[in-house]
C-alpha cells in the first residue's frame, strides 16, 4: 500500500490545518502516518508518532527527533512526504536525503518565512541560510502568499515552487446563521447593548499578534465613542499581563479576554468590525473568516493582511507602529455606514478562492503533479 507521512512540530497544528488533506489521502487510498508533538487523536490517520519536536532548533530534543524520523521514513518508504512549520520541516528534510534518491517526493509548506521584507536582521541571518540548504532537499516547494513566492523564485533552487490560497477557510463551519433571537442571546452572554460598536480579534494572545496595539486603540477611541466593545478570541498564556493592561485604561467594561471558543462563525455575527494586529502573518484563516461573515475590516500592513485585503476595497492597511492611523481608519468606518457595506460586499467577493473546497483541488493537483 502507498504511504503518506504529514510532519508539523504540533498535532494541534495537523488537526487545526490538515485534517482534510489526511482524508483526501485516506480516500485515494494511502496509508496515513503522521508525526508531530502531542498525543490528541487524528481522524484519518492510520499511525501517529509522537516525537518531541522542540521550537528552539538546537534543542537536544530535535536531534533524537532527527534520528527518529530518519528511522521512520527509512522503515515506510513513503511515497510523498508533506512537512509543516519551520524546526519539523528541517529535520524531515535532513532525515529525508537518502530515501529520496530512491523514490520519495518531500513537500514542504512555508506558511511564512521567518526572512521577510522587513523582518528582523536576526531572522535573515538564522532562517535564510538554513532554507537556502534545504531547498536542495526539497522537491517541493508550497508558499501561500505572493511576497514568499517571488523571494523563494528568486533565492531558493527548488524544482518546484508553487502558490496555494493557503489551508483553506472550511466554510461548513459558517453555514449555519444565527436568527435575530440567537444574536440578542449571544450579545447578553458578553453584556453587549443593542447600540454598542462590536469589534473583535480571533487569534492566540501573544506578542506577535500584538493585541497590546488594540486594547491602546481601545483607550483613545473611547474618548470620543461610549458604546464600543471589544472581543479578544484566543488562547492567552499570559492572562494577567492583559488583564492589568486593560484594568490600568479603565477599559474592564469595554474589553473582553473570553479564551478560545467553539462559536467563532455565531462571535463574527454579532461583531460590526474586524480588527487584526499582527506584526508578522502568512496567510491568516481569521482574516479570511472575517471576509466570508462580510466583514469590514481594519489589519496592520503585512505580507499575509496584504494578500486578503485591499487597501480602501475590503477594508483598511495601516502599520502596527501608527497608533494614530489606525485609530483613525476605525472612526473613518464608524462614522460611514455606506463604507461598511461596500467592503463588506467586497470582502465576501474576494474570499472564495480561499475556501478549503478550493484550496484541496489545487492541492490535488500538485500530489498528482509530483508523483
Amino acid at each position: 500500500m502507498r504511504k503518506v507521512l504529514f510532519v508539523a512540530s504540533l498535532t494541534n497544528h495537523i488537526i487545526g490545518f490538515h485534517t482534510p488533506f489526511l482524508k483526501y489521502f485516506k480516500e485515494i487510498g494511502y496509508e496515513v502516518h503522521v508525526a508531530s508533538n502531542g498525543n490528541q487523536n487524528i481522524e484519518f490517520c492510520d499511525k501517529h508518532y509522537n516525537l518531541p519536536f522542540e521550537r528552539f532548533p538546537l534543542k537536544e530534543q530535535n536531534f533524537r527527533c532527527y534520528k527518529d524520523l530518519k528511522k521512520i521514513i527509512m522503515e515506510n518508504q513513503y511515497e510523498i512526504i508533506h512537512c509543516h512549520t519551520p524546526v519539523a520541516s528541517f529535520l524531515t528534510r535532513l532525515a529525508a536525503r537518502k530515501t529520496r534518491k530512491k523514490k520519495t517526493k518531500v513537500i514542504y509548506t512555508a506558511h511564512g518565512f521567518h526572512f521577510y521584507r522587513g523582518a528582523p536582521l536576526i531572522n535573515w541571518i538564522i532562517y535564510y541560510p538554513v532554507e537556502k540548504w534545504m531547498s536542495h532537499y526539497t522537491d517541493c516547494l508550497i508558499t501561500i502568499n505572493k511576497e514568499d513566492y517571488e523571494l523563494a523564485k528568486k533565492e531558493l533552487k527548488v524544482k518546484k515552487i508553487e502558490l496555494i490560497h493557503g489551508v483553506g477557510m472550511n466554510e461548513e463551519k459558517f453555514v449555519k446563521k444565527l436568527t435575530e433571537e440567537e444574536k440578542e442571546n449571544k450579545k447578553k452572554e458578553f453584556k453587549i447593548g443593542n447600540k454598542d460598536i462590536v469589534f473583535t480579534y480571533v487569534a492566540e494572545l501573544n506578542d506577535n499578534k500584538n493585541q497590546i496595539l488594540l486594547i491602546r486603540v481601545m483607550e483613545k477611541l473611547e474618548k470620543d465613542f461610549k458604546n464600543l466593545k471589544l472581543l479578544l478570541v484566543g488562547k492567552c498564556a499570559n492572562e494577567k499581563f492583559y488583564e492589568e493592561e486593560i484594568e490600568k485604561r479603565n477599559l474592564k467594561e469595554k474589553v473582553m479576554l473570553l479564551g478560545k471558543r467553539s462559536d467563532i462563525s455565531d462571535i463574527l455575527s454579532i461583531t460590526n468590525i474586524y480588527l487584526a494586529s499582527s506584526i508578522r502573518e502568512g496567510l491568516p484563516v481569521n482574516i479570511m473568516e472575517a471576509m466570508y461573515m462580510g466583514l469590514p475590516i481594519v489589519a496592520t500592513d503585512n505580507r499575509g493582511h496584504r494578500e486578503l485585503i485591499e487597501n480602501g476595497l475590503n477594508g483598511y492597511l495601516v502599520s502596527y507602529k501608527n497608533e494614530e492611523e489606525f485609530v483613525s481608519k476605525i472612526k473613518e468606518l464608524i462614522e460611514n455606514e455606506e463604507k461598511i457595506k461596500k467592503f463588506a460586499n467586497n470582502s465576501k467577493q474576494k474570499v472564495e478562492k480561499y475556501l478549503l473546497k478550493n484550496v484541496i483541488k489545487e492541492m490535488e493537483r500538485v500530489y498528482k503533479d509530483i508523483c
